[in-house]
């Protein structure tokens, strides 16, 4: 009997652990990895070629955007709408079953492990939402739940499904050692939207702009933020980070750079007012290496323009700003 899985591969110890379940037991499986930009690509990569599966990468940042500012059934601890997300992800893949002529959906959730997306009542209206509650296996606490179709139909075997439950992981830590996982990663794979400093400055963002776009989600990711009167000023930390930022800067924003060694400081949006733009500057001087000068050259550029001049950049002493 030929058999197909998709199995939502977020490159999490979870994912990797249920994937392996019904790849024992002899079915096809492809993985997909939805991505936005709250998670790292890489660790699903990994995942896949450890698991030697393909692996399919949909980028739905735009269609989770919304969700994102406005989940159904709210926010867990920090700005993550688990239930929503998991619902969508589903959803999503249950389109794809045809596609890939695939039977049914692997998940890595497990019944308790987190208080708010995965008790009994939140996995029922996942179901419910995504419109997959016959086809939706989820192999670590199979046995706790009611019979999917795959196991109805003999697709698949209930007993060598597990029956995991709760916050504690070491059924699944004892799992990965025995199949060989050198690296455990995180349950999730590590989402940002249940970190509380990335929670912070996303809600800094939606306070203070009402169209949100990739660009400014992965903005996010990089540098120190600040908020001077709704403008956002950003400052890389390192020389990775100021090659993002360059990278991700449009002809609108304004780009601050005090003499060698400094960061780049990117102002994302177009602003006019001098009184920001000297404040940028003289947090540009603060964040390089001549601080403790009473003036420091910098280079400001927008768009095509460019200009030189010195500033009084800040000191320890009379900085006043904190970071979001």
């Amino acid at each position: 009997m030929k058999r197909k899985a998709i199995s939502l591969l977020s490159g999490g110890l979870d994912s990797i652990l249920a994937t392996w379940l019904i790849l024992q037991q002899g079915v096809e499986v492809i993985g997909i990895y939805y991505s936005t930009p709250f998670f790292d690509i890489e660790k699903a990569k990994k995942a896949a070629e450890f698991l030697n599966i393909p692996l399919e990468i949909i980028d739905v940042t735009d269609e989770f955007i919304p969700i994102l500012l406005n989940p159904r059934y709210g926010y867990g601890k920090n700005m993550n709408p688990c239930i929503d997300c998991h619902a969508f992800m589903i959803k999503k893949t249950k389109e794809q079953l045809k596609k890939y002529n695939a039977d049914f959906i692997v998940t890595g959730e497990v019944l308790g492990e987190r208080p708010m997306s995965q008790n009994k009542q939140s996995l029922k209206i996942i179901e419910k939402y995504s419109d997959a509650e016959e086809i939706l296996l989820r192999p670590l606490s199979a046995k706790l739940l009611p019979p999917t179709k795959p196991e109805k139909e003999g697709l698949i075997d209930r007993n060598k499904m597990l029956d995991i439950k709760g916050r504690s992981r070491k059924i699944q830590l004892d799992l990965a050692k025995r199949i060989g996982l050198k690296e455990i990663p995180t349950p999730a794979g590590g989402c940002l939207l249940t970190e509380p400093n990335f929670s912070r400055r996303l809600k800094d963002l939606i306070e203070h702009q009402k169209l949100i776009s990739k660009r400014d989600l992965e903005l996010l990711k990089l540098g120190r933020h600040f908020r001077i009167d709704m403008v956002k000023i950003i400052v890389g930390r390192n020389k990775e980070e100021n090659e993002k930022l360059l990278e991700l800067a449009n002809p609108e924003d304004i780009i601050i750079k005090a003499e060698e060694p400094s960061p780049i400081v990117l102002i994302p949006q177009k602003i006019e007012n001098e009184k920001i733009l000297e404040i940028a500057e003289k947090i540009a001087g603060y964040y390089s290496d001549h601080r403790n000068k009473e003036k420091v050259k910098i280079k400001i550029k927008h768009g095509e323009k460019e200009k030189e001049l010195e500033i009084e950049p800040y000191n320890k002493e009379n900085f006043p700003y904190k970071p979001i």
